[in-house]
């Protein structure tokens, strides 16, 4: 069973950054920050300053930190560094309503986010791991393999990039979803650092109420976000009606049955009061029948919450197939006939395979399974 791991980034308050190897500043919080400003006999509250300067004006160099002096943005340099993802690749589908970014890290691993337009809305889908272990069958990342965890200062500079290039043209982030490559509850410790940093006044300022996380099922890592959070927004990947299917298309299932994902979920509502999005990828002629639709309507209704039905998106080396605009139709109509809320999502940017389940990089020394 994966286990969650806990990493820790706090600046020794007995060590100065003088005495350690350069510390990446990018995925600290604020009162860390505090620590490294105190090592340079600043104030601490400009710990609070340069967070400011990281995350919410997405500098990149310490000489932009214009309200420290000039001493003391060298000693920065000298002693700490500013992560920032080389933006390998920039491509926006001919609609204009989704980019996507191709990243490549420090190790050379790459990563993909996308971002997502939607008339006010600028909705960025975000990664958290290179990667992911859970090998979904209807999902391309899953082919990967899980390669390694994303740290917060990766998965923050994500936000960071698509404000900067928002900027450009007068826009802001407005929503951020955590269903990029990846499961995010088997990195909970860096993605949590990194929703706290995103919600920062004076860095990205995304409400929790605009912030997602979508969990394919791991139920321990839900439970662990009911106990001690974030309480962002829920969605759960459900995709099927009964153990026996989900279990061949997502393997994590004969782990977590779906009674058990149910009751998590539950709990998880209950603590935190909002609804819960169930998202239903719907494979022609395998999970996308009226009788389906039933079914879900059954499994879920006494959840608060609402269906984000998504037609199947096509990837290498699966024959899945996608079903007929009638039967999107009719699956959606049943379960609104149950008084139930149900949106069919056509994924922006399916012909640059951005959309939902394409997204996969190849990684030296990797070969797609």
């Amino acid at each position: 069973m994966c286990q969650l791991q806990t990493v820790k980034h706090t600046v020794p308050a007995d060590k100065t950054l003088a005495s350690m190897s350069p510390r990446e500043l990018k995925g600290m919080l604020p009162e860390e920050l505090e620590h490294v400003a105190a090592s340079i006999d600043l104030e601490p509250y400009r710990g609070r300053q340069i967070a400011q300067w990281i995350y919410g004006y997405g500098v990149r160099s310490f000489d932009a930190m214009t309200n420290l002096s000039k001493a003391h943005r060298r000693m920065l340099s000298e002693r700490a560094t500013i992560l920032s993802l080389d933006e390998a690749e920039v491509v926006t589908d001919p609609s204009g309503q989704a980019t996507k970014y191709l990243f490549e890290l420090s190790d050379g691993r790459r990563v993909e986010s996308v971002l997502m337009a939607e008339g006010d809305r600028r909705t960025l889908c975000v990664s958290s791991q290179v990667g992911c272990p859970l090998d979904c069958t209807f999902c391309a990342t899953g082919k990967m393999g899980l390669i390694r965890n994303l740290t917060a200062g990766e998965i923050v500079d994500q936000v960071v990039v698509a404000r900067r290039h928002l900027g450009e043209v007068g826009e802001d982030l407005t929503n951020v979803v955590l269903m990029g490559m990846g499961e995010p509850l088997l990195n909970l410790p860096e993605v949590s650092r990194a929703i706290r940093i995103m919600n920062l006044d004076y860095g990205p300022a995304i409400s929790r109420r605009r912030i997602t996380l979508s969990t394919a099922g791991h139920v321990p890592g839900i439970e662990e976000l009911t106990r001690n959070g974030p309480h962002v927004m829920l969605a759960v990947s459900l995709n099927a009606t009964t153990d026996a299917f989900r279990n061949k298309i997502m393997p994590i299932n004969r782990r977590w049955s779906i009674s058990v994902l149910l009751e998590a979920v539950k709990g998880y509502q209950r603590a935190f009061g909002r609804y819960v999005t169930f998202e239903y990828v719907l494979l022609a002629g395998q999970n996308d029948s009226v009788e389906h639709a039933r079914a879900l309507v059954d499994l879920i209704r006494d959840i608060p919450c609402k269906v984000n039905v998504i037609p199947w998106n096509p990837i290498d080396g699966e024959a899945f197939g996608r079903p007929s605009e009638q039967r999107i139709e009719a699956f959606v109509e049943t379960i609104a006939a149950a008084q139930m809320t149900a949106i069919v999502r056509y994924s922006k940017g399916t012909d640059i395979t951005a959309g939902c389940g394409q997204l996969y990089q190849a990684s030296p020394g990797v070969e797609r399974r």
